[in-house]
């Protein structure tokens, strides 16, 4: 029984050692047709290089090309404003009164100067008829007693007292007629009446706004930029303005005014944009787009900016280049600068005789047959 386990034991060792030899011999085949394919694919490639390019091989990737293309390059950057009256005014009484009369309504063009209401002026016009009369009778007395003076009749004290009248009456008839005119308001702009606030027969009063008048003619576009901007935009730069409801405007119109003082809050600065409202269609408070140019390069080299991707090495793009039979991609790393509107500038890694691949980059890699279309 002994010796039938030894024997057991003993095959089944020799078996194990028959199925190890049987593996690795099976791996070392495996090995050896990897290599004999890769000296294949080597010598296919050799042979492919000595066929003529006559369009026949099907294998080859379709691109379209690009030559490179140097031009002026302009980067802008946009922001978003707001349209304001530059002329607008509230318009208030100078003093307290009952409104007797409004003479305009709302939406009104008015002129400068032009009768909007009036208050109240009963009371001080009946002051202003009884100063008057005193100061005409003052005034008679007063050049008769001059007439005495002149002629050595009288006392100093008598022409004195009578000129003083004369002159006090005077003053006090001119700040009559004052409060008289500040009882009569009228438009301190050109304009038109926006709103009125108060309504006939109500009290008025010395700060509480009476009516809105805004000049149409004038307006500014006003928005706030980044800190960052700050080196790049100047007054007399010329900007471009459009609004989102009137898609049709467009207006170039230089930078009025930028503002000295940052916020604080945001990092902010105003700028100012003056227009003039030919048409009369934009309002205030109306959204605008500001286009400001923050970089400009001359004879630069632009490529379309999709054409341009990225590794762990940085970015690179495919060009078209030809060896003795056939074309084939070449990967190239470039340094990139500013985009804009899907085009890129490249400041290194091409040059002025690369055919930059525009179409089908996707498809190639780094020495791929590719053939060239239309």
């Amino acid at each position: 029984m002994k010796k039938l386990i030894t024997l057991f034991i003993l095959a089944s060792f020799m078996i194990s050692c028959n199925n190890e030899v049987t593996d690795d011999s099976i791996k070392q085949d495996i090995k050896n047709y990897k290599d004999e394919i890769v000296v294949l694919q080597g010598k296919i490639k050799e042979l492919e290089l000595q066929l003529p390019d006559n369009g026949l091989n099907t294998n080859n990737i379709k691109v379209r090309v690009q030559k490179v293309n140097r031009k002026h390059f302009s980067r802008y950057f946009e922001a978003t404003g707001e349209l304001e009256a530059k002329n607008e005014a509230y318009v208030s009484p100078e003093v307290s009164g009952q409104i007797t009369k409004i003479n305009v309504i709302e939406g009104q063009k008015v002129r400068k100067g032009q009768l909007l209401a009036k208050l109240n002026t009963s009371l001080i016009e009946k002051n202003i008829e009884e100063v008057k009369t005193q100061l005409n009778l003052a005034e008679i007395f007063y050049n008769k007693q001059t007439e005495l003076w002149n002629k050595g009749v009288g006392s100093e004290r008598q022409y004195l007292e009578t000129k003083n009248n004369y002159e006090s009456l005077k003053n006090k008839l001119a700040t009559l007629q004052e409060q008289y005119n500040m009882s009569i308001i009228r438009s301190p702009i050109d304009g038109y009446v926006e709103n009125i606030m108060l309504k006939q027969g109500e009290l008025a009063s010395p700060g509480m706004q009476l009516m809105l008048i805004v000049d149409l003619d004038k307006l500014f576009v006003s928005a706030k930029l980044s800190e960052s901007y700050l080196p790049v935009i100047k007054k007399g730069d010329i900007v471009g303005i459009t609004f989102p409801t009137y898609p049709d405007i467009i207006l170039e119109e230089k930078v009025s005014r930028v503002g000295n003082v940052l916020n604080k809050q945001n990092r902010t600065f105003m700028v100012e944009v003056e227009i003039n409202n030919l048409d009369g269609r934009l309002k205030p408070n109306l959204l605008a787009t500001i286009k400001i140019n923050d970089y400009n390069a001359e004879d630069a080299i632009i490529v379309p900016s999709l054409v341009i991707r990225e590794d762990v090495i940085g970015s690179y793009l495919y060009v078209a280049e030809q060896n003795e039979h056939n074309w084939i991609s070449k990967k190239k790393y470039v340094e990139t600068g500013r985009s804009y509107m899907n085009e890129s500038e490249v400041l290194s890694g091409i040059s002025d005789d690369d055919l930059i691949i525009t179409d089908g980059y996707g498809n190639v890699s780094d020495g791929t047959y590719i053939e060239i279309t239309e």
